[in-house]
């Protein structure tokens, strides 16, 4: 092992040196530190598309520059690091001896929920800070090294606002010569001093507080939580927040750098790389210093992989279980990792990274004259939206060509740009490829195996040369490519002095299983004038290029089709428009409205606004603190599940589970792994010392099945080894041998088989629906509205311990929002009592539902091994694992009848909802339940009659999920009184506010409406986003623009805050108060981002007197708090908050007595004298919700909430590419415990809801996806299932919480309000916006009236409404595209 010259292999972690282990070749980057017990890097994807796992590397370049880049630790090769310096969260700092102020502006900033993902931001900025040191980086600069950085909580606009500070920050505060120096400065200081300058040294409420709680009547800064300024309070107490005031509240942030903080190492300065050669059980890796070392070794070794960042062989191994005995680092080989540019073009060594091709082509641009670069620009354009930065850091330009992947962004623009390709192999020498001709099949290229990609040769542009790139995405951020298309045309004036298309060249990624030319539309255009006539040939030519099966792998056959037309009709626009730039007295032939289709995206920082209410004379409750453990966050010492260290001798278990959707098992053979190196045990059904029934409404569910299976992925068995790896692969070595049984894959499949799950599908009425349409409704219309399900994405995945004991005892820790549910399915399959087992939660990183009976499972076949072999046993799911198997939002179908007068006015509603239940009952029948209960949404119906059918279908078990089947039922609503507006020819605005519920109406499901403030939270939004100038200013604007349109749509929400099922509704909490002063509280829910247990602390404080940071939250256990219910239905805050202050109410009694006696002391003097006094200084509180009588009776609710929001949208109508340009929003949470933790949840709903309704798809393997694999989740991980990214968020987000309206039946939290849940619904603004942009495309083309649009508007839903002359050849104006339901 080891270098040339026998230099040892090194790596240097945060500023310290390790010597790299031998035979790890096949380790990543992440395995290693968390291995060293690092664990502030987490694991979240695995295939580098989250940024959970993102650290900065740092190396030293040959002329002696640092290079610092943010990179994937989760693909990255660890031998790839040999002689760098890596740094982790850790690395920059910590509670204890100070945050960095990236750490702390973030913390501060509100900008951690979950916690999670957080790391991983922080890391992102730290590296892109260090990176450009002395310079500042610019809002723009900021947002984009965010890319690869992906929150589930947040909505990021908390994030932005926190890191946008750093764009005016004295940068050369970053260098490494400042950070010596300030390193050297607090080294020679007090020790801690950075404490305070950087939060109080991780004080948990975040905030400086004098000793009695009080901040001397100031207000508390709601992006700080310290008092301060920021923020301006109007007369009547209302404070505004904005983006600009937090960067002006915390002046300019200067680099007082904690003393963890490390250099680059000195010894890696004047390191001198030298030849790596390593040996390992599965792969040897190789390290050339020279292109002839490596050719030679190439010849060797024909099959060996090249690899620079890893990022394409990373997820072949993962993912696709290839093996690659020997691995090449191909990063240290001078002449590939060369870029010059001479007077014909650009040459680019095939290491290049893609940030390197970036930022030379940037340089370029500036700097040659402009003619020349138009292929440059084209290139930095599409590397823009090329993944994400800690990619685009790692990987290389020749691994990105040779992979030959069919959409790839950037071969159809080195094929249209003339670019060559030079190879090279040892005894072959050089050879020259013209790009167009290399890609020879899916994934095949023409380079033999000896053969290395040597450089890449790119061509300058000429005069009147244009080249232009197109891609569209499922989401425009870091995400791979629909289809894509690179063209040139080279432009010359003919005899006449007209001007005419001399040469054109086009290719397409996306239409086929590799990157084509379209030689028939070249053809139609050569010596073409661009005009309507070439237009016609063009488009003509295009149909015939590119054709696409009907089950083509990827779907969309229509929709890329038609995208292939849109980007030609595009190119040519864009041509005649930089013709006539460039061009004297040439004019495009095109009308000045068509000049939208080639407007260039443009995205301005986004920014926001909060408003609330102050309290005034109030220090803790309705105070905008900041989430307790912020500071643990933020620096990485936040410990999930997966975190946990384990103890001596514990095992790793990974589940063998089912490839089919429905068959029977005809074998199960375990042999062969249980004699494989490292494994314990192969766990079947047969070895369950209890019962294998499981499930939490009924036990209709197997823990390890038996004789059938019911979905692809339940589990079969379950494998204990020494190491993960161990177990995994021991897992795909159980050979099952099936007998195929008919599969039902959907909604119309259930329906066609009348596969319901009896007994569970309830119904909602009131008045007589049937009388109602008999006596003649004015007006009465039927149809049908679908909608997918949404995968959860927490960014911690499912994982789970159980530590066995003496006498039968357990004690398991879990990535649970349910302990209860836990601690029964293990005591129940291995056949123990409940007082043995305990099971214990400290925090979860995201939860939604998902993981409320779902996970419960996991932990129970956790156990099996964990009994067996009398050792701890660890499961950690892989990401592609749990989202298939642990089921997602319920896709919902509604099919309706309803009846209204001719002015809108809502008579009569006859409703069947439909939810894709999955193989077992679960959780559907309470989702279908509120569903039900919220299918009125906010508006008076006359009579409604609605019946749920709950469909038992061959997927995973469908689950709870944030809304909890009330936003299907809404959407429902909304769908129908947009249909009605447009029969009735009346804005769909004036039909809701004729039917807004108020004060005191009767909901369908008999409760009366009291403290109903739908009608101001819709006068308040509606005023404040100045609806009717914006919506008269969106007409005059598609009025401009034909392929540009802009929609506005205001959306109210009403939910319900309860358990539908009475007995959940109870909650305990145990209070210990020490004799210190301090207060410890115990209680039975469970944090995963929401603020919780702040909101509980902040209870508690107020009650008892104290100072925030003199209480503390404990994890949650079911031996401290039993029998408590899940953490759901937003009604967590009310009853464990209550349950506290019943505690502190039982405590202030027992202290009473000495507060009267010692008039003038505090808290800590009044509890020694109690406790000196034999005092009970502890106890156990107790709520349950008053009155509330579950589904089926008149008060199934505590409360109901209400908001509106009002979404503007930009649609380019050519794509189905939009942008949100401004959401506002309001919210009734009552009178906010924590007017920044509500905000927050307000925020991240609306986003997590836009996903849901604009953004995210899964797609199954079913009757609509035939080329997915029935049963199959297609969309398994980040590469193919997209949730919002930073860029996706309203560029101007505006949130206020509803002023002046307490809720009378929630005294024991201050009057506030639940706010979870109620907000997602709001999300579907946008989707209601992009439906009236789609309007306005249509009546340009002369389509008038409703459509059908279903859920989620994805850009193949957008692009094929706004249909028009393009998309005729391939699809109807009323073409359904195919949804997964």
């Amino acid at each position: 092992m080891g270098g040339s010259d026998g230099a040892e292999p090194i790596v240097y972690v945060n500023g310290k040196r390790h010597l790299l282990p031998s035979g790890a070749g096949h380790v990543t980057l992440l395995q290693y530190l968390r291995d060293l017990g690092l664990t502030g890097t987490k694991l979240g994807c695995g295939e580098g598309g989250c940024g959970a796992c993102t650290v900065m590397v740092s190396s030293a370049e040959t002329d002696g520059r640092l290079h610092h880049r943010a990179v994937n630790a989760c693909l990255c090769p660890l031998y790839a690091v040999e002689g760098m310096h890596v740094v982790t969260v850790e690395g920059l700092g910590s509670t204890r001896d100070g945050l960095h102020p990236v750490q702390e502006r973030l913390a501060r900033a509100h900008g951690s929920q979950c916690g999670f993902c957080t790391p991983g931001f922080v890391m992102s900025m730290a590296a892109l800070l260090r990176g450009m040191a002395p310079e500042a980086p610019t809002e723009e600069e900021i947002e984009e090294a965010l890319a690869g950085n992906l929150c589930r909580c947040t909505g990021y606009r908390p994030i932005l606002d926190a890191f946008k500070a750093f764009a005016k920050v004295d940068a050369a505060a970053y260098t490494e010569e400042a950070i010596a120096a300030s390193k050297a400065a607090a080294n020679g200081g007090a020790n801690g001093s950075n404490g305070d300058a950087h939060g109080g040294g991780g004080a948990t409420n975040g905030g400086a507080k004098s000793s009695n709680g009080k901040n001397g009547g100031g207000r508390v800064c709601p992006s700080t939580g310290r008092p301060c300024d920021c923020g301006v309070v109007d007369d009547s107490g209302g404070v505004t927040s904005t983006s600009a005031h937090k960067e002006e509240s915390c002046g300019p942030l200067t680099h007082a750098c904690p003393a963890v903080e490390p250099i680059f190492p000195p010894e890696l300065r004047k390191r001198q790389p030298a030849e790596l050669r390593i040996e390992g059980p599965q792969c040897t890796w190789y390290r050339p210093l020279t292109l002839d070392s490596l050719l030679a070794i190439k010849a060797e070794h024909p099959a060996a992989k090249l690899v620079v960042g890893n990022t394409e062989v990373g997820i072949e191994v993962k993912f696709k279980g290839l093996r690659y005995p020997v691995l090449i680092g191909a990063t240290h080989v001078l002449e590939m990792n060369a870029i010059e540019a001479d007077a014909e073009g650009l040459h680019i060594g095939g290491s290049v990274t893609l940030t390197k091709l970036m930022e030379t082509c940037k340089g370029l641009i500036a700097k040659l004259p402009t003619h020349q670069t138009s292929t440059l620009r084209a290139v930095v354009e599409q590397l823009r939206w090329f993944a994400g930065p800690p990619i685009r850091n790692a990987a290389a330009l020749g691994g990105n060509i040779c992979t030959a992947s069919p959409i790839s962004d950037l071969n159809p623009l080195w094929m249209a740009a003339g670019a060559t390709f030079t190879l090279v192999g040892q005894g072959s020498g050089q050879r020259s490829v013209a790009a167009k001709d290399f890609f020879l099949g899916y994934r095949k290229v023409d380079m033999q195996p000896h053969e290395v990609l040597l450089k890449v040769f790119v061509p300058f542009t000429q005069q009147y040369e244009f080249v232009k790139e197109f891609k569209q995405a499922h989401r425009r951020d870091d995400d791979i490519a629909i289809v894509n298309a690179g063209m040139r045309f080279r432009m010359a004036q003919a005899e006449d002095g007209g001007w005419q298309i001399a040469e054109a060249s086009i290719a397409y990624g996306g239409v086929a299983p590799l990157t084509v030319m379209a030689p028939q539309t070249t053809a139609a255009l050569q010596g073409r004038a661009i005009d309507g006539a070439a237009l016609e040939a063009g488009l003509a030519a295009v149909q015939q290029d590119i054709q696409i099966s009907a089950n083509a792998p990827g779907g969309m056959v229509e929709f890329r089709r038609s995208l292939a037309a849109s980007f030609l009709f595009k190119g040519l626009l864009f041509v005649a428009h930089q013709l006539e730039a460039e061009a004297p007295g040439y004019e495009s032939p095109f009308p000045a409205s068509y000049r939208s289709a080639v407007k260039p995206y443009e995205r301005p920082p986004s920014h926001g606004l909060q408003y609330y209410s102050a309290v005034p004379g109030e220090d803790v409750v309705g105070q905008p603190y900041r989430h307790m453990a912020a500071d643990q966050q933020v620096s990485g010492a936040a410990q999930y599940v997966d975190d946990i260290q384990l103890p001596a001798g514990a095992l790793h278990a990974a589940l063998v589970m089912s490839t089919k959707p429905h068959a029977r098992i005809l074998r199960l053979d375990t042999a062969a792994a249980a004699a494989m190196p490292g494994v314990h045990g192969v766990y079947t059904a047969k070895d369950i010392p209890g019962g294998n029934d499981i499930g939490p409404v009924l036990h209709d569910e197997e823990l390890l099945a038996t004789d059938e299976v019911l979905f692809v992925g339940q589990p079969i068995a379950i494998v204990a080894a020494e190491t993960e790896a161990q177990a995994r692969a021991a897992a795909a070595a159980v050979m099952v041998d099936y007998e195929d049984l008919p599969a039902i894959l959907d909604i119309d499949d259930a329906i066609e088989a009348s596969a319901f799950m009896e007994g569970w599908g309830h119904m909602v009425e009131c008045g007589d629906v049937d009388a109602a349409f008999a006596q003649g409704c004015e007006m009465v219309l039927e149809g049908e509205t679908k909608m997918g399900g949404q995968e959860h994405f927490y960014l911690e995945p499912n994982a789970s311990i159980v530590i066995p004991g003496e006498n039968d005892e357990y004690l398991s820790y879990s990535s649970t929002q349910c302990p209860d549910k836990h601690q029964k399915d293990i005591c129940h399959v291995l056949g123990v009592p409940m007082h043995k087992v305990v099971v214990k939660t400290k925090r979860l990183g995201g939860g939604f539902g998902g993981k409320e009976s779902r996970s419960g499972f996991i932990n129970a076949a956790c156990a099996i091994p964990a009994y067996h072999t009398r050792r701890p046993v660890r499961i950690v799911l892989d990401r592609d694992e749990d989202m298939q198997i642990t089921g997602q939002r319920h896709a919902f179908m509604g099919r309706y009848k309803v009846g209204f007068t001719r002015e809108g006015r809502l008579q009569a509603l006859d409703l069947q909802l439909y939810c894709n239940a999955g193989f077992s009952l679960d959780l559907s029948a309470g989702v279908m339940d509120r569903a039900l209960m919220h299918c009125d949404c906010t508006y008076r119906w006359g009579s409604l009659r609605a019946k749920g059918f709950v469909c038992k279908t061959n997927q995973a078990s469908h689950t709870a999920f944030r809304g909890y089947g009330g936003p299907q039922g809404m959407v429902v609503a909304e769908q129908i009184i947009d249909r009605i507006a447009h029969e009735v020819g009346k804005p769909v605005e004036e039909i809701k506010a004729l039917n807004m519920y108020q004060e005191g109406d009767l909901a369908p499901f008999g409760q009366a409406l009291v403290g109903c403030q739908a009608q101001r939270c819709w006068d308040d939004v509606m005023a404040s986003s100045g609806y009717a100038a914006r919506n008269a200013s969106v007409e005059v604007y598609n009025k401009e623009h034909r392929f540009r349109k802009r929609g506005v749509a205001v959306t109210p929400t009403k939910f319900g805050i309860s358990f539908t099922t009475k007995f959940l509704n109870q909650a305990g909490a145990l209070v210990h108060v020490y004799t210190d002063g301090t207060v410890l509280v115990t209680h039975g829910g469970v944090e995963m981002g929401q603020g919780l247990h702040t909101k509980v602390a902040q209870v508690v404080a107020h009650d008892l007197g104290i100072p925030l940071q003199d209480v503390y939250i404990a994890e949650t256990a079911t031996d401290k708090v039993p029998n408590a219910s899940p953490t759901a239905a937003s009604a967590s805050s009310d009853m464990y908050g209550a349950a506290a202050a019943d505690a502190c109410a039982q405590l202030n009694g027992r202290l009473k007595p000495y507060y009267e006696k010692m008039p003038g002391k505090g808290f800590k003097e009044v509890v020694m004298a109690a406790y000196l006094d034999r005092t009970d200084l502890c106890a156990h509180g107790f709520y349950s919700t008053p009155d509330v009588t579950g589904f089926g009776g008149l008060y199934p609710f505590n409360y109901l909430c209400y908001g509106a929001a009002v979404s503007e949208v930009e649609l380019d109508t050519l794509t189905g590419d939009f942008q949100v340009l401004r959401t506002d929003i309001c919210m009734d949470v009552g009178k906010s415990l924590n007017p920044s933790i509500d905000i927050g949840q307000v925020e991240g709903g609306f986003v997590q809801g836009m996903g849901w309704s604009c953004i995210e798809e899964l797609v199954w393997g079913d009757k609509q996806h035939a080329w997915v694999r029935p049963g199959q989740l297609f969309t398994r991980g980040p590469g193919t299932y997209k949730i919002p990214t930073a860029n996706d968020i309203p560029v101007d987000f505006r949130v206020t919480l509803l002023r002046n309206a307490p809720c009378e039946r929630t005294p024991m939290v201050h009057s506030s309000k639940a706010v979870g849940e109620p907000p997602f619904f709001l999300g579907t603004s946008v989707f209601f916006a992009l439906k009236e942009a789609c309007y306005a495309a249509r009546a340009d083309a002369g389509l008038t009236g409703w459509f059908r649009l279903d859920l989620p508007a994805t850009p193949e839903r957008l692009r094929l409404a706004c249909a028009d002359t393009l998309t005729r050849p391939y699809a109807a104006p009323d073409m359904l595209p195919k949804i997964s339901c």
